[in-house]
């Protein structure tokens, strides 16, 4: 056994040299998908000085990176010198510099900068490198004893085999090996490499990157790794679901009354199967002899949350289950991956919320957004409406490149099925012409604003966030401009998905200080997820750093103003998973909405707007059983809302605590 081991690390190591001298005397390039449309590529070639150079970049909606990246490794493929130079996904510069010499590790880039001692082996990870920089990090795990390696600045990973493949394209056959690598996020991350070592692929139902020429068998490397991903997740279903014999009973609890929005104090719930049945005083609701009881004293149990935006990917569920969200509206996403998913919610066979689905529709272009289904006729309209109704959609979401002279058909169209219609403004009109189209929904902050800035002539670049935050401070709420198209928002009964979240961090975050709305739980999170919380926003033009600060404040009064004029507020966010809806709701607070009122849009408000409010958003006999038992008072401090401990959904319980060992996260309180 142990000759073999040896023989097999001496293989391993063999393969991360060979991954390393692969292109050398040639060249290596990889085609980057985004939601299966060819958006970038990524090339390597082998420099005269034996370093390998990179270049990677790819177009989102005029955003996306351009970097050229510059590695030299050691002889045991590890990285001892890189230098990345380009614009970021927001086209913000990027100068990134890792350096390794006499065991004295030292590196800078836009939001770190330290240096290290090191008495082992360990591996640099680069906030704004190439993919194939993944594929010398496996390779280095498989050479490493235990397969395991520190990570520098901080964290560590580790790497295991999953399986192997023969694929083919173009006449062409390999075989192709899948491997995991835990410590780079909340969940193990897939990759393929060939069988000599090199970076093959590494592959999502929304973005993917894979060498040129084997595009077409993204869709077989996908099922494959769904097949491993599927059975991870069954596994946390199964261990981590509690489903009671009997009744289950919380006693004790204070209950938040969402319909009222008040607290209720000293009240008793039961639970029998996946409905409540019953509701009342300590004392003067019978407890069933078999049931399974909670004491609740001092804690306040609520109706589970909702996310009004957000786009659900794999380990997602996890995150927002986590966080006491049990109830998600999806806005864009690939509608195979999103049904597949849904439906594992659905059985339980994996852990995550319901989910109410938007079908996406946009116009192509330059700036088209990441899907498969574009309109650019009444045809083309009618055929996407049609299919998502028959496949149970309850809302249509447009976007920024669509024709605006087919918003009336589509409205009309979509509401002819029952379906609401919101999104992006599309670019051409303004956020006033948009809700006289009969939209029924706006999504984003920003594009109340740019319907006062009509020098924006296209919004579908990203001057929809540059000019928003170089002249939103300007805005004046008490204009008579303003004050007419509050009017027209009542009027027409018009919701509003503000995302406040994200443009607090665009506007506010800078490089190196942590983002205010992850500060809280930033020291929780695993190493190289908390690295992205100092990343920052915008890149903030010299003498504008106020302005920027002053743009969001502007945002926040905007979302009061709205507030007090009657303008239904759902809460949604854009971002990270389950974390970023705390620090929403958080936002709603600050700008002066009360802290009960916040959970009420948050719970039961989201629920009539989808129009499942006959079985969700409320803690009441005959409603389904989805709520949280969190400890603290929401209603008084919304923050609290950060500490949930225990989750129902459909009758099912769930301990934060165990939810949060899955994903890699500390207990944050």
């Amino acid at each position: 056994m142990k000759k073999l081991t040896l023989l097999l690390f001496c293989l391993l190591v063999s393969f991360a040299q060979i991954s390393f001298s692969q292109a050398e005397g040639g060249k290596s390039r990889y085609t980057f998908i985004l939601s299966g449309n060819k958006a970038g590529y990524e090339s390597s070639t082998r420099n005269p000085d034996g370093s390998l150079q990179l270049h990677f970049e790819f177009n989102d909606r005029g955003r996306g990176p351009s970097v050229n990246e510059k590695i030299v490794a050691g002889k045991d493929g590890i990285p001892v010198e890189i230098e990345i130079t380009g614009v970021d996904y927001m086209k913000a510069p990027v100068v990134e510099r890792f350096s390794l010499k006499q065991g004295n590790a030292t590196w800078k880039n836009r939001s770190e900068e330290g240096e290290k001692k090191l008495t082992g082996k360990a591996f640099y990870s680069s906030i704004s490198g190439a993919s194939e920089e993944t594929g010398l990090l496996a390779n280095a795990l498989l050479a490493a004893p235990g397969h395991k390696l520190p990570l520098l600045p901080e964290g560590e990973a580790s790497i295991e085999k999953r399986s192997e493949i023969k694929i083919s394209a173009n006449s062409q056959s390999r075989t192709v090996v899948q491997y995991a690598i835990n410590g780079l996020g909340f969940a193990p991350a897939p990759l393929w490499l060939g069988q000599d070592g090199k970076f093959f692929a590494s592959v999502s139902s929304w973005s993917s990157i894979v060498e040129e020429g084997w595009e077409g068998t993204l869709a077989e490397l996908l099922k494959e790794q769904n097949k491993f991903d599927n059975q991870r997740s069954g596994s946390l279903a199964r261990s981590l679901a509690h489903k009671p014999k009997g009744p289950l009973v919380f006693v004790h609890d204070n209950l938040f009354d969402s319909e009222a929005a008040k607290m209720v104090p000293n009240q008793t719930v039961v639970i029998t199967g996946n409905r409540i049945t019953a509701v009342g005083a300590d004392g003067q609701v019978a407890v069933p002899k078999n049931a399974e009881t909670v004491d609740a004293a001092g804690k306040t149990l609520m109706p589970g949350l909702w996310d009004m935006h957000v786009h659900v990917s794999p380990g997602d569920g996890l995150l927002h289950m986590a966080c006491g969200v049990t109830s998600v509206r999806d806005l864009a996403n690939d509608t195979d991956a999103l049904l597949q998913m849904r439906r594992r919610f659905d059985e339980r066979a994996e852990i995550g919320p319901r989910v109410v689905m938007a079908g996406f529709i946009d116009g192509r272009g330059p700036y088209q957004g990441p899907t498969k289904v574009f309109a650019d006729s009444e045809e083309e309209a009618r055929a996407a409406i049609d299919n998502y109704a028959k496949l149970g959609y309850v809302q249509i979401k447009v976007y920024s490149s669509l024709k605006p002279e087919l918003l009336p058909k589509i409205v009309e169209m979509a509401h002819a099925h029952g379906m609401r219609v919101s999104g992006h403004v599309p670019s051409g009109i303004n956020a006033e012409q948009f809700v006289r189209d009969g939209v029924d929904e706006i999504q984003h902050m920003n594009f109340i604003f740019l319907n006062f800035m009509p020098q924006v002539k296209d919004t579908r670049t990203p001057a929809r966030f540059t000019e928003v935050a170089a002249h939103g401070a300007e805005l004046d709420l008490k204009s008579g401009q303003v004050q007419a198209f509050v009017q027209l928002l009542k009027d027409r009964k018009i919701v509003l998905d503000p995302t406040l979240s994200i443009f607090e961090g665009m506007l506010d975050d800078r490089p190196g200080k942590m983002a205010a709305g992850y500060a809280p739980v930033a020291d929780f999170m695993p190493a190289q997820v908390r690295r992205g919380f100092l990343y920052g926003g915008l890149e903030v033009p010299d003498g504008m750093d106020q302005r920027f600060q002053d743009s969001f404040q502007r945002m926040l009064d905007m979302a009061k103003v709205l507030y007090d004029n009657g303008i239904p507020i759902v809460a949604g966010t854009d971002s990270l998973a389950g974390f970023s809806l705390h620090r929403e709701l958080e936002l709603y607070e600050k700008a002066g909405i009360p802290s009960a009122k916040v959970l009420q849009l948050a719970t039961l408000g989201a629920a009539r707007v989808v129009k499942r409010d006959a079985e969700l958003g409320s803690i009441t006999p005959g409603k389904l059983a989805d709520m949280i038992l969190i400890d603290g008072n929401p209603a008084a401090h919304v923050s609290d809302i950060r500490r949930v401990k225990t989750v129902v959904k459909d009758g099912v319980v769930f301990q934060v605590a165990d939810l949060d060992h899955a994903l890699g996260v500390q207990p944050v309180h």
